[in-house]
């Protein structure tokens, strides 16, 4: 049995979908009631948990073998890393002494050790605690989501805009989610691997403006980039609900990305969906959600 802790998101629901599809069991762990009647629809068990109670959260654990890891995103109105580290220390609680066989877990592009970088920090100490962990582990350091860019549909098509902290031309790796959770769903059920950390991003990088070319081509009409300035990075956070504390965070991760100051792969792990592709998809089913 695979427990899945974090199926509920983009990455999760791919990965279910590609173990249900090659007949393994699943039991997805959600703290949503809400999610159990689509989740059970699937052909995957459910399990209902906040992942702040260590005790049954470990119990839901002890009844699979192998384990993908997400630590749930918090809320932008709260201090998120707080809330992440709260979570994450409950989750590597529970681990102990779960009997587990194989762990995969979610990171990102740019973890690594520092104060008030949000997730960059929070995931990198996620790493180094189940690196001690006497159970093979595989950590997915995934590229920026293209998911990232879908609260951008709205001004996309009412005011032929993308709005980006980032330079229009700009370069990034960036991932279909999807395709990270396929590629997780080959690693939960490899044989004989050894832990390892794997970098996972698209077939190529993108900038806002092939984000904005995307989206002119699925709308069928002009989309620019309008660059925020870096002044305004903060403000502009509060203003959509970010507590003071996490813009602050999301603007410093934003710089070591803008700036580079992580470490970059030579060689990672690619996907095969490009953004082009994901953008007119998301067009798509947005246009038949209106309907």
């Amino acid at each position: 049995m695979h427990i899945i802790l974090g199926g509920t998101g983009h990455i999760g629901k791919s990965l279910c979908k590609e173990l249900l599809a090659q007949g393994e069991e699943i039991l997805v762990i959600t703290h949503n009631p809400d999610n159990i009647t689509e989740i059970k629809a699937t052909g995957a068990d459910v399990a209902v948990t906040d992942v702040l109670d260590t005790n049954r959260l470990q119990g839901i654990i002890k009844r699979g073998k192998r384990l993908y890891l997400l630590n749930p995103p918090a809320a932008p109105y709260t201090d998120t890393a707080a809330e992440e580290r709260k979570s994450l220390e409950s989750i590597l609680a529970a681990l102990e002494g779960a009997g587990l066989e194989r762990i995969v877990a979610q990171s990102t592009y740019g973890a690594q050790h520092g104060n008030a970088i949000g997730d960059l920090g929070v995931l990198y100490e996620m790493e180094e605690a189940l690196k001690a962990m006497p159970v093979p582990v595989s950590i997915i350091r995934g590229a920026y989501y293209y998911s990232n860019w879908d609260a951008s549909l709205d001004t996309a098509r009412t005011e032929g805009e993308v709005y980006s902290f980032y330079p229009p031309d700009f370069k990034l790796p960036m991932a279909d989610p999807a395709d990270i959770g396929k590629f997780a769903a080959q690693l939960l059920t490899a044989e004989g691997m050894a832990s390892n950390l794997t970098y996972f991003t698209g077939p190529q990088d993108y900038s806002p403006n092939d984000v904005a070319a995307a989206f002119a081509e699925a709308l069928g009409k002009p989309v620019t980039v309008v660059q925020i300035p870096e002044d305004e990075w903060e403000e502009s956070l509060i203003k959509v609900g970010f507590s003071e504390v996490a813009a602050q965070s999301m603007v410093n991760m934003t710089k070591i990305t803008l700036e580079q100051k992580y470490e970059q792969p030579d060689a990672p792990q690619r996907g095969s969906t490009t953004i082009t592709e994901y953008i007119k998809a998301l067009v798509g089913v947005d246009a038949t959600e209106a309907k």
